[in-house]
């Protein structure tokens, strides 16, 4: 037994991670969210506190320094007590900060939804208004705000939250108008729903986390631009004390006495940054294609475990040779292994299958052949994986990268989701070009047009100017079988490249697959989960189950003498012309006590 096989396996865990562990994966977000929950701490308890008066004057005490005896902060230029006043006026603060938030989020928000929702006269009426509103710079309309009201907290939180209205208005708008041509929306409105039934439980829980999300980063913007107001006068008036009046008040004594404005600062800065960083946070547990624990980018090459065990090459003559790879995905603190111990072959000129069903992990086996598993949370733990006689794993990113498209090329499952839909399908195919070459752009787009009639694309010239869209599932799959050869590469992964397509079209793209092998010698690897595909292009197939490789060797020996009971069940769900009932026979005594769930 090998070294790496005697390493156990990681077991997956069978807790599903919270939102406070994903949390907890972003440390600033998690030290921003202890130093705001110990600052709400202390503002919520500052009445039971033993400290003095924030009112109180003693013009004896005046500018004590900070850590006099009884004044831990010192005072201020009316021998007030800086620590009082600084926690007391971090309380209204707050709550002012707040309140103007979910005012700002609750008007602006309804807004942006019935504006969204509505579309039309209703969405141009309405959104005119908030461009009237944006077209003011936030701060002087806050001013004339207050200017027309009058100094005072309350008018200086109206003024904060009326200019703050329009930011939650746009992006409330702009995610409602994304859904309401959504699927389950016509579904929702087809079953009799209201127009208010629809918004409430249809399009409100789709667009709730980005309001969240969006109160979260502003919250902080918002006790700035409140601290602002009071700054200059127009917020909380004397003796009432909130952190913006207590940094003008200190001011003055910037230079004999640095603390009195230092401090209030500091707390602007600290509650501030805070909020920001938490809000950061909040944003990446609630998106649900983060909940896999990683809360950064994924990076530009599948990381390695640096302990990784890497066998040598046991198959001199192969173009490409996977050995005992591991594969897993980061849960928390575990890896939950995906691939374990898989081991394949391919030859210059060969055409490999590997079958299995859905899950079974070919597709993992397949990216991480170029380091494609987004890393994080992918991470390959074992194995080597050689092209040629250079191991991908012990390459630099650089090298890896370079290596893509020139030596591996990839066809993928469903072409209209690796097509950019902004660019012309001729400048994609362009573009696999110069990733490798450097051409004239004439003769770029001469060999894009002769690549794309070579995938039998009709009148290529024309049709290199369409969008995706444009184009049928079958010829958007031919562009993406020109990209893939736009550099002549040694080794095809054809990812499933046929399963989205109907019969008719999904022949042609297997026998053009086949001529175009045959004509430049190419090796491919053709990931599937239909034998019946496998036995028509495929020279050698390796069956995969649960990460693992269950059964290999030639297609015409494994499907006359399969030796595992999955190869099998696998080979009779294959369907025959004329077998009628004997078909479902057949299937249902490979899965025995479960005839009526295999029919």
């Amino acid at each position: 037994m090998s070294a790496l096989a005697q390493r156990p396996l990681q077991q997956p865990s069978s807790q599903r991670l919270t939102s406070w562990h994903l949390l907890a994966n972003n440390r600033l977000a998690t030290m921003g969210l202890a130093l705001l929950v110990l600052t709400v701490v202390l503002v919520l308890l500052v009445p039971v506190l033993p400290l003095p008066d924030p009112d109180a004057t003693a013009p004896a005490q005046r500018l004590k320094p900070i850590l006099t005896a009884g004044h831990l902060l010192g005072t201020d230029q009316l021998g007030r007590d800086i620590l009082s006043r600084l926690l007391w006026g971090t309380r209204v603060s707050m709550v002012v900060g707040m309140t103007a938030t979910l005012i700002a989020a609750f008007v602006g928000s309804t807004i942006g939804i019935v504006a969204g929702y509505a579309g039309g006269r209703t969405d141009n009426t309405m959104m005119r208004g908030i461009d009237m509103l944006m077209a003011f710079p936030y701060i002087l309309l806050a001013l004339a705000i207050v200017a027309a009201l009058g100094p005072g907290l309350m008018n200086a939180l109206y003024a904060i939250a009326v200019v703050n209205i329009p930011f939650f208005a746009r992006n409330v708008r702009g995610v409602t108008r994304g859904q309401v041509h959504r699927e389950f929306i016509d579904a929702a409105r087809l079953s009799g729903k209201g127009h208010l039934s629809v918004i409430l439980t249809e399009v409100l829980p789709n667009i709730l986390p980005v309001i969240v999300i969006t109160m979260s980063t502003t919250a902080g913007w918002m006790i700035l631009e409140t601290a602002g107001l009071s700054f200059l006068g127009l917020g909380a008036q004397p003796p009432q004390a909130d952190l913006g009046s207590m940094l003008g008040e200190g001011r003055a004594q910037l230079f004999t006495a640095p603390h009195v404005s230092i401090v209030p600062g500091v707390m602007i800065f600290l509650i501030v940054i805070s909020l920001n960083v938490l809000g950061d946070g909040i944003r990446d547990v609630l998106d649900p294609r983060l909940r896999s624990g990683a809360l950064a980018r994924p990076g530009p090459v599948t990381d390695v475990a640096s302990d990784r065990v890497a066998p040598s090459k046991s198959q001199e003559d192969a173009v490409l040779a996977i050995e005992e790879l591991e594969t897993g995905f980061q849960r928390g603190r575990k890896i939950v292994p995906a691939v374990r111990g898989v081991s394949l072959s391919l030859r210059p000129g060969e055409c490999l299958g590997l079958v299995g069903e859905s899950g079974s992990g070919k597709s993992v086996t397949a990216l991480s052949i170029m380091g494609l598993v987004a890393s994080p949370p992918g991470v390959i733990r074992n194995g080597a994986i050689y092209l040629d006689k250079e191991d991908v794993l012990a390459m630099p990113e650089t090298r890896v990268i370079a290596s893509r498209g020139s030596r591996v090329a990839y066809i993928f499952q469903d072409p209209l989701t690796t097509l950019h839909p902004m660019y012309a399908v001729g400048r994609q195919v362009e573009e696999a070009i110069a990733a490798h070459h450097t051409v004239r752009p004439s003769k770029r787009r001469a060999m894009a047009i002769a690549l794309m009639e070579k995938v039998g694309i009709p009148d290529a010239s024309e049709r290199a100017k369409h969008y995706p869209h444009q184009l049928s599932g079958g010829q958007r799959q031919r562009i993406g079988i020109a990209m893939a050869l736009a550099n002549d590469p040694d080794i095809i992964i054809a990812d499933e490249p046929t399963t989205a397509l109907d019969v008719t079209v999904q022949a042609r793209i297997l026998e053009l697959l086949r001529k175009l092998q045959r004509e430049r010698g190419m090796a491919l690897l053709f990931i599937t989960h239909d034998f019946g595909v496998v036995s028509e292009i495929c020279d050698r197939v390796a069956v995969m189950k649960d990460g693992e490789i269950l059964e290999s060797g030639k297609t015409s020996d494994v499907l006359a003498n399969p030796k595992h009971a999955y190869t099998k069940r696998l080979i009779a769900c294959v369907p025959e012309l004329g077998t009628g009932k004997q078909f479902l026979d057949r299937v249902a005594k490979l899965f025995p006590g479960h005839k009526e769930e295999a029919l």
